[in-house]
């Protein structure tokens, strides 16, 4: 039996685990034989490392591997060794299921204020993704920025991954943390407390928006079962859940966005870390966009990414080869009310033939849903994870495709230039932001390259723009080698003509950090989504630092290594680890950091950071 074709690979696994007894628990006989060719090589596999599965809650096991994403990888196992391995796992993990009891606030602090603007209302801050506050807007000025010190931590019991990026309006704060079913309330006025939660049936996925759905303040966001959740705001009421799976394999990573009378949702897949598996159809799965009334959820309209895949070609052993497939909208939608339309990056293909759609910016028209028109940055981009590892599978992409793994996961932001003309600029896994002309179809305007990057490289989760530069992470992880530079670190680029301005590179800093960092030699770049801040831009690092840069100069202002222990406010035992996806935003006076990303080897963490300036004398 190939192990590699059955390994429970990457992002799919939520289960956890402990340390060896002498005698092998059958499970881990189990674990052994599915898991560890994944698993025990985190960063070659792009999945969770073993150590982050030790701190996997064990609600997640039953969904994952009976209604989740590794159903197909479940079924390779008889009934016996699934529920040895069920035993293993969920019989040996800590399950404070009743941590809240005492983090409740009292009857008298749990009403939720609603009468003030939302601070944090979106992913990209508004419908243009700028991802940028104004320092009044933040309650912090460049001046703030070095004198930040740690106010106080908050640490989730269980939790891996703090990806998703909360709401704020007036003193509370909606945050779910990935890896939970929960979405809080947070009461932000001196000790935080929860305020109310509510429960999901499936893992939350996506950041949260806040906007009104008639007379209501709603919160909309998205799951791991491709499905939108609609929350009355004040009580955490469900007003309504609306399931947009295309196929078995669909999920929602990117924001919804809420936009007057309707939700915009994108449809992103994992087939991408199944597809080499031999036993499976390769690849039927294709993303989405989808059009929602926002007061009922009910769909107005949904395109597909993709026309339906159909047999392409027999792969050798009379099993066929489907498509097109791939091009998932990981990205959250830009709504351009002016001309009509809102527009989304997709992903790269799965298998044969790379469809025009892949890699590509593609600009939908708002009532209909019709494809205006479309822009591909990278041609002929087939990929599927552990297809670069040896023994091929019959699945992998022919050695034709360019197998990059290039797709824009970084949200289309819509600026405007010194001339009052709009440009759109798009970040993209390859290390190249593109600017296009909306008014012209998307024809190209300037471009920019910084580097090759990789699969978990380049431009990943998003960039922000100032009103005169955008500013870009890259991330880069992986060994120097031929044909591969890694160029880790923050660039400024002028918005008219794509030039540098400056740029800021980082370098590994694994001086007593490898315990909690395993990887931090090849993990140590910028992932996570750019946050401008008034005259300042907030970064994060996948090894665990926090930076604050002069935006006009690329000056270090402030920087926090959060990979340590802290003791959490509500008293729960936290732990920071890689900054990466939408963690960063401010409010009232206070940036605050969600700290934790166990993925792809990166250090996994389970605390919400809050950090205030001192009020010492300003510092120069």
């Amino acid at each position: 039996m190939n192990i590699r074709r059955l390994c429970l690979c990457g992002i799919t696994l939520f289960f956890a685990a402990f340390a060896y007894a002498d005698e092998p628990h059958p499970g881990k006989v189990v674990y052994d034989k599915y898991c560890a060719a994944c698993h025990d090589h985190p960063e070659e596999s792009r999945s969770r490392s073993f150590e982050t599965l030790t701190r996997m809650i064990p609600a997640l096991i039953q969904y994952a591997l009976t209604d989740g994403k590794m159903q197909a990888q479940a079924a390779a196992m008889s009934p016996a060794e699934l529920e040895d391995l069920m035993n293993f796992f969920s019989g040996q993990t800590r399950n404070d299921n009743n941590w809240t009891d005492g983090g409740m606030c009292a009857a008298a602090d749990r009403s939720v204020d609603l009468s003030k603007p939302a601070t944090i209302a979106t992913f990209g801050l508004g419908h243009k993704n700028h991802r940028y506050l104004d320092a009044a807007s933040a309650g912090l000025t460049r001046v703030d920025m070095p004198r930040l010190e740690l106010a106080w931590a908050f640490a989730f019991p269980n939790i891996t991954m703090m990806r998703s990026q909360p709401a704020i309006v007036g003193n509370t704060m909606f945050i779910t943390p990935v890896d939970s079913r929960q979405l809080y309330a947070l009461n932000l006025d001196g000790t935080p407390c929860v305020k109310w939660i509510y429960e999901s049936e499936v893992p939350l996925r996506s950041a949260i928006t806040y906007g009104q759905i008639g007379a209501r303040g709603a919160l909309v966001f998205g799951d791991s079962s491709a499905r939108v959740h609609a929350v009355d705001a004040a009580s955490g009421e469900r007003l309504w859940v609306r399931e947009l799976a295309l196929f078995a394999e669909s999920i929602i990573t990117g924001t919804p966005q809420l936009a007057g009378d309707r939700v915009y949702a994108s449809i992103s897949q994992f087939e991408i870390m199944i597809g080499h598996n031999e036993e499976h159809t390769c690849c039927t799965s294709h993303g989405g966009v989808a059009a929602l009334d926002a007061a009922t959820g009910e769909v107005i309209w949904l395109t597909p990414t993709l026309p339906d895949a159909k047999p392409v070609r027999d792969r050798g052993d009379g099993q066929m080869i489907w498509g097109p497939s791939g091009a998932p909208v990981w990205t959250s939608p830009a709504i351009d009310t002016k001309r009509g339309v809102l527009y989304v990056g997709t992903g790269e293909a799965t298998s044969e033939p790379a469809h025009p759609h892949t890699d590509a910016i593609l600009a939908l028209d708002l009532e209909t849903g019709a494809v205006r028109w479309s822009f591909q940055a990278t041609e002929n981009d087939i990929f599927l994870a552990a297809c670069r590892r040896e023994n091929r599978s019959l699945n992998c992409p022919p050695e034709t495709s360019v197998e990059r793994d290039v797709d824009f996961g970084a949200s289309v932001i819509i600026a405007r230039r010194s001339d009052g003309r709009d440009i759109l600029l798009a970040g993209q896994k390859s290390s190249d932001v593109w600017a296009l002309d909306p008014d012209a179809d998307g024809k190209l305007i300037w471009h920019w390259n910084g580097g090759r990057g990789t699969a978990n490289g380049g431009i990943h989760w998003g960039m922000a723009f100032n009103g005169s530069h955008v500013f870009a992470g890259i991330s880069d992880p992986g060994r120097p080698r031929p044909g591969f530079q890694p160029r880790p670190g923050l660039y400024a680029l002028d918005v008219d003509t794509g030039q540098l301005a400056w740029e800021h590179r980082v370098t590994a800093d694994c001086s007593g950090r490898e315990a909690l960092a395993p990887y931090c030699r090849f993990l140590h770049g910028f992932s996570g989504a750019t946050l401008a801040i008034g005259d300042t831009v907030a970064q994060g690092s996948l090894d665990g630092w926090l930076h604050i840069f002069d935006a006009a100069s690329g000056e270090v202002l402030f920087s926090y290594d959060t990979l340590r222990e802290f003791e959490g406010i509500n008293g729960i035992s936290g732990r920071g680890g890689a900054i990466d996806n939408a963690s960063i935003v401010a409010a009232d006076g206070t940036l605050y950091v969600s700290s934790g990303y166990g993925m792809f080897g990166q250090p996994p963490g389970n605390v919400l950071l809050a950090f205030k300036p001192t009020r010492g004398a300003a510092a120069n």
